[in-house]
């Protein structure tokens, strides 16, 4: 992709995902996920994830699978609010720009 991933977008995208999950999700799956929208790394997703977490936004917990501890990431009632402010500023965003890849103004 041609465009710059920043910070914000990458937590939103992760909180997005991670919320589809009710019990949570784990890290492996958030990384297939990623990469099939926008080709991250796992080393781009696991800072993102900490960050998450150190924020709140995330909590974290092992469960055991295949004789193997499964590291969980869990939305945090603080990770909704920010996934919903998120959701809304993405929304004004796009429709900003598309207005201007349509010939209009972003105003």
């Amino acid at each position: 992709m041609i465009f710059n991933t920043g910070a914000a977008l990458l937590d939103a995208i992760v909180l997005a995902i991670v919320s589809r999950e009710p019990e949570g999700t784990y890290g492996y799956r958030i990384t297939q996920e990623m990469r099939s929208v926008l080709g991250v790394s796992e080393s781009t997703l696991y800072p993102v994830l900490r960050r998450l977490q150190k924020d709140g936004c995330l909590t974290v917990y092992d469960q055991e699978y295949g004789g193997r501890n499964r590291r969980y990431y869990k939305v945090t009632e603080q990770g909704a609010s920010r996934l919903n402010l998120y959701r809304a500023e993405w929304q004004d965003y796009s429709d900003r720009i598309s207005a201007i890849f349509r010939g209009g103004s972003g105003l």
